[in-house]
């Protein structure tokens, strides 16, 4: 199939996902990600053979990803993620990277241990929020709590990314990235200035016009942080999710009766086409064969997501803050084991390095699919049940 056709194909899947999402909410609220990856896969060429690929349809998966991470990014809010909740997010994150670390070399062996044991530490900040939200618990105390959580289980695992898996020596490594934080907090600095009068009246003058100012600088931003972060040879995931908490940063100090507003017309640019797009390609490039002709990789799929609970999950529990209840520590826990965009990306960098078998990144990815499914409908469940859903302040904070 053509470029073009493929592309008509994963809009096609984008559009049927939410409805089947929506009528299978009445028994079940299954993540909208799970239906658009399984789509995906259905689509891809181990099952019909209908989608085809090409460099078209791999930038827009890649814009997917990096919105997708510059949307985790800009969720962040920074009055409630700081102090003690803050330092035990990342103790727990630095206790899964050793423990992740640890077992994966034991495991796997050295040079994919690397791989495999970052891969173990992160959470899905951006898949477990919209579940969060519709079940009203976003700006609870647990709300805050996982979010800072979540927040460094996104992070963390770029920064991982940047230093241990960019192939250069770890002084080396240390200095780029270096570089790259004093050119964020410049950017920082720069955001957080007193901006002059016309720049919020310019913003609500154009927001509902052709002009669009706002979400252009927010396009602008996000674009120079992934050529700063490129051209300083790391993931480009670190710019974006930078970029998410400049834009933040930037539209709440400037113009806050305004970043509402904008957030929703990013969020429908992103949601509405980019993100789809990744999910959906990556149930396409889903090597299901793999998966199901060895029984080796099969054996592989649920040690994974065990292993998720166990490296992610096991420190966020002992480090939750005290004041939440046995059954909100649990929910948390399962909340923080869920995985998977950047699982997908380590496996594709493990993969084009030579270090991952296909079998092996199929598997790790199955395993964090699963823990999209299972894990926060578990979470919600020890929680127990909540309809009402409460609104952001400030505008949408919507997933």
């Amino acid at each position: 199939m053509s470029q073009a056709g493929t592309l008509i194909l994963i809009m096609s899947i984008a559009v049927l996902a939410p409805l089947l999402a929506y009528g299978v909410s009445r028994w079940l609220p299954v993540p909208l990600v799970i239906f658009e990856i399984l789509l995906g896969v259905l689509a891809g060429p181990d099952v019909l053979g209908w989608a085809g690929d090409g460099q078209v349809i791999d930038t827009l998966s890649d814009l997917g990803l990096a919105m997708l991470i510059f949307l985790a990014g800009y969720e962040i809010e920074f009055d409630k993620v700081r102090g003690d909740t803050l330092k035990r997010a990342l103790w727990a994150w630095l206790t899964a990277l050793v423990v992740g670390l640890a077992l994966a070399f034991a495991l796997t062996g050295l040079s994919k241990g690397v791989y495999i044991g970052t891969a173990l530490t992160s959470t899905a900040l951006g898949t477990v929020l919209p579940v969060l939200r519709d079940a009203g618990d976003l700006h609870s105390r647990f709300g805050s709590v996982l979010t800072a959580f979540g927040a460094v289980g996104e992070f963390g695992p770029i920064i991982a990314i940047a230093l241990l898996l960019s192939g250069r020596a770890p002084g080396r490594s240390t200095a780029v990235l270096a570089a790259f934080a004093l050119l964020t907090a410049a950017a920082v600095w720069w955001a957080m200035r007193p901006r002059p009068p016309w720049f919020p009246r310019v913003i609500a003058k154009t927001l509902h016009s052709s002009g669009q100012f706002a979400v252009r600088l927010v396009v602008l931003l996000l674009a120079v942080m992934l050529g700063i972060s490129q051209a300083l040879g790391l993931d480009t995931l670190l710019g974006a999710f930078a970029a998410g908490m400049l834009t933040r940063l930037l539209l709440h100090g400037a113009a806050p009766e305004s970043a509402g507003p904008v957030l929703e017309k990013v969020e429908a640019m992103g949601f509405g086409f980019l993100v789809p797009v990744f999910y959906v390609v990556t149930g396409i490039e889903f090597d299901l064969d793999a998966l199901l002709s060895g029984g080796r990789a099969l054996l592989l799929l649920p040690v994974f997501l065990l292993l998720f609970v166990l490296v992610r999950g096991l420190p966020v529990y002992a480090l939750a803050p005290p004041d939440l209840v046995r059954r909100d520590r649990r929910a948390l826990t399962l909340f923080a084991s869920t995985a998977l965009p950047l699982v997908v990306a380590i496996t594709t960098i493990g993969v084009d390095d030579d270090v991952l078998k296909t079998d092996e990144a199929a598997a790790l990815v199955g395993a964090a699919m699963l823990s999209v499914l299972l894990f926060p409908l578990a979470g919600l469940r020890l929680r127990g049940e909540r309809r009402v859903v409460e609104e952001p302040l400030g505008g949408s904070e919507s997933w």
